[in-house]
C-alpha cells in the first residue's frame, strides 16, 4: 500500500516525485528560517559592542525575533485555511528577506532590533507553514517518511549556525553578514516553490479576525516581555510585573471572548480543545518548549564559559544531541508510516528526554566531554522522536479545514513554552552564577588570593558576560566553576516539566493515521469519532 502511494497518487493528490520537488523548496525555506536564530548567537557579543548596545539590548535582539514569531504562528495558520498557501509561503519568505537586509544595514540597536522583530514575522510564517503545505501535500499515513527530513533539516541548521556564525564574524564581512547569509536561500526556496508546489486553493467566503488577532498578539507578547525582562529590568515580584501580568492575562480573557463569541471564522477556533488529543498535545508541547529550549540553549554558553571553548569548538559540540535528534526522527518518522502507529513513539521519547535531561542535571565544570556528549545524545534521542510527532498526532485527528488553525496552535504553544523557559531559567541561571561568584569572591578575598584592583575588574564584566581570557587565573576558575554547577541546576528545574509532558502524551488516544486526507470526522463529535474514521481508513 506505501509502495504503491510512492509511485502513483489518487485523483487530487501529488505523486512521491512531486511531493519531494515541492518538499526541497519547503525545507530550504524552513532551513533559512531555523537557521536565521543559530547564525546569529555566536554573532550577538560583537553586535552589542559595535552598535554600543547593553545587557538589555542584547536580550532583546533575540526577544524581538521570538516575541513576533509566537504571536503570529496561529494568524499565519488561520490564513493558511483561508488563502493560497503557496502565495503565503512566498510572502513570508520576502518579509524574512526585507528584515534580513535591513538589520544587515543597521546603524543603531533600536533599528536592529525592529528589523528583528520584522524579520520574526516571515519566521512565524514560515515555520507555521511549512508544516501545514506539507500536511496538505501528504496523508497522515504517509507523512512520518517525510518528516525524517524535517528532522533532517533541523538537525542541519542547529548545527551549521553557530558554525557558520563564527566564521563570518571573523571573516571581513563581520556580524552583518550574518544576517545577509540567509537571504540567497531564501531566494532559491522562492523560486523552487514557484515551480514545484501545486496546491489547489479552496475558493470560499474569507472573514478575517482582526480583533481576535490583535487581542491575542498583544496578550502573548505581554507575557513574552514579561518573562523576558523579570528579574533584570524589574524584580519578578513588583508592580511592573503585576501590570504586564493583569494586561496579559486580561488581553488573552478578551482575545478568548471574541474567538468564542464573536469571530466567525476565529484565529484559534476553540472547538479544537474539546478534542483530547488535540488538548493534551498542546498542553505537552508546552512543557517540551520548557524542557527543550529553555534547558539546552544554555549549553552553548555552558562550553564557552564553564569549559573555555571556542565559539566554533562549543557548536562542534551540539553534534551529539542534534545526531541523535537526527537518527531518531528518521526512524521513528519510518517506522510510524509503515506501522500507522504513533503513540509508543511519543511516550518513549519522552522516557529518553527525562533521562536525558536527568543525567545533564548532574554535570558540571569538571565532567567529562564524552560523558556530557552522551547525555546530550540521549536528550537528542527523544526530541526526534516527540517534537514532530505531537503535531502529527493533532494533525491526524482534526477536520481538513482546521487542518492549518490545528497546526499552528501546537507550534505557537511549543514556542511560547520555549520563550518563557529560556527567559525564566535564564533568570535562574544569572541568580545562581551571581550567587556563586559572590561567595567564592568572599572566599577569594578573605584568604588573601586577590586583590582589590583584580577585584574590581571582575565587579567592571559581571555587568556583562565577561572574557574569560581577560579574567585573573583564580577568578577565571571560580567562574567556570560557577557556571558549570548552575547550568546542571537548570536542567534539574526542567525535569518536572517534562514529566508533566510524558503525563499529557500517556493519556493521549491513540488514532492509527489515515491513508487519505479526508473526509475526518470534525472535532466537534469527539475523539471516538476520529478514531473510528482513522480505523475505517486504515483498513
Amino acid at each position: 500500500m506505501t509502495n504503491a502511494a510512492s509511485a502513483t497518487a489518487a485523483p487530487g493528490q501529488m505523486t512521491h516525485r512531486e511531493i519531494m520537488e515541492a518538499l526541497t523548496g519547503l525545507l530550504l525555506a524552513m532551513f533559512v528560517a531555523m537557521l536565521s536564530s543559530t547564525v546569529v548567537s555566536n554573532a550577538l557579543p560583537a553586535i552589542v559592542t559595535d552598535l554600543h548596545g547593553s545587557q538589555t539590548g542584547y536580550t532583546w535582539v533575540v526577544v524581538a525575533t521570538l516575541l513576533t514569531m509566537t504571536a503570529t504562528t496561529p494568524i499565519w495558520g488561520k490564513l493558511a485555511d483561508l488563502f493560497s498557501k503557496k502565495i503565503l509561503v512566498q510572502a513570508a519568505l520576502v518579509i524574512f528577506s526585507v528584515g534580513s537586509v535591513v538589520a544587515a544595514a543597521a546603524p543603531t540597536m533600536g533599528v536592529l532590533i525592529g528589523a528583528r522583530a520584522f524579520q520574526g514575522l516571515g519566521v512565524g510564517g514560515l515555520t507555521a507553514l511549512v508544516q501545514v503545505v506539507i500536511a496538505s501535500m501528504v496523508p497522515p499515513r504517509e507523512r512520518g517518511r517525510y518528516s525524517g527530513y524535517i528532522g533532517a533539516v533541523f538537525a542541519t541548521a542547529t548545527v551549521s549556525g553557530p558554525l557558520l556564525g563564527g566564521l563570518i564574524v571573523d571573516s571581513p564581512m563581520g556580524w552583518r553578514g550574518c544576517f545577509v547569509v540567509g537571504i540567497p536561500i531564501a531566494a532559491l526556496a522562492f523560486v523552487v516553490l514557484q515551480k514545484t508546489l501545486h496546491l489547489p486553493t479552496i475558493k470560499r467566503e474569507v472573514r478575517i479576525d482582526y480583533l481576535g488577532a490583535t487581542l491575542i498578539m498583544a496578550g502573548i507578547s505581554l507575557i513574552l516581555v514579561w518573562v523576558s525582562l523579570a528579574g533584570t529590568n524589574f524584580d519578578w515580584i513588583s508592580a511592573t510585573s503585576a501590570a504586564l501580568v493583569a494586561g496579559s492575562l486580561a488581553l488573552i480573557g478578551g482575545a478568548l471572548w471574541v474567538e468564542a463569541r464573536v469571530a466567525s471564522e476565529p484565529v484559534i477556533p476553540l472547538r479544537l480543545f474539546r478534542d483530547r488529543t488535540t488538548s493534551l498535545a498542546t498542553a505537552a508541547s508546552v512543557m517540551v518548549g520548557v524542557a527543550m529550549f529553555g534547558a539546552t540553549v544554555y549549553l552553548s554558553q555552558y562550553f564557552q564559559l564553564a569549559r573555555g571553548m571556542s565559539p566554533t569548538e562549543a557548536g562542534l559540540m551540539s553534534v551529539a544531541m542534534v545526531g541523535g535528534l537526527l537518527v531518531s526522527s528518521i526512524v521513528s518518522g519510518r517506522v510510524i508510516t509503515r506501522t500507522g502507529l504513533w503513540k509508543r513513539w511519543l511516550v518513549g521519547g519522552m522516557v529518553f528526554v527525562i533521562v536525558g535531561i536527568a543525567l545533564l542535571g548532574t554535570i558540571d565544570a569538571t565532567t567529562s566531554l564524552w560523558v556530557v556528549g552522551g547525555y546530550m545524545a540521549l536528550t537528542g534521542i527523544g526530541l526526534g522522536a516527540t517534537m514532530q510527532n505531537l503535531v502529527l498526532s493533532v494533525q491526524n485527528n482534526v477536520a481538513v479545514q482546521d487542518l492549518g488553525a490545528a497546526s499552528s496552535v501546537v507550534a505557537m504553544f511549543r514556542s511560547i513554552g520555549g520563550s518563557a523557559g529560556v527567559a525564566a531559567l535564564g533568570a535562574v541561571l544569572a541568580h545562581q552564577v551571581t550567587s556563586g561568584v559572590k561567595d567564592g569572591i568572599t572566599a577569594l578575598v578573605k584568604a588573601g588570593k586577590i586583590s582589590q584592583e583584580q577585584l574590581a575588574a571582575m565587579q567592571h564584566s559581571t555587568g556583562d558576560i565577561p572574557r574569560l581570557a581577560d579574567l585573573p587565573a583564580p577568578i577565571r576558575a571560580l567562574y567556570e566553576a560557577s557556571f558549570g554547577d548552575a547550568v546542571g541546576h537548570l536542567f534539574l528545574v526542567a525535569v518536572p516539566f517534562a514529566v508533566v509532558a510524558l503525563v499529557c502524551v500517556v493519556f493521549i488516544k491513540e488514532v492509527p493515521l489515515r491513508t487519505s486526507h479526508g473526509p475526518v470526522a470534525p472535532a466537534e463529535s469527539g475523539e471516538e469519532a476520529g478514531e473510528e474514521t482513522g480505523l475505517e481508513a486504515a483498513r
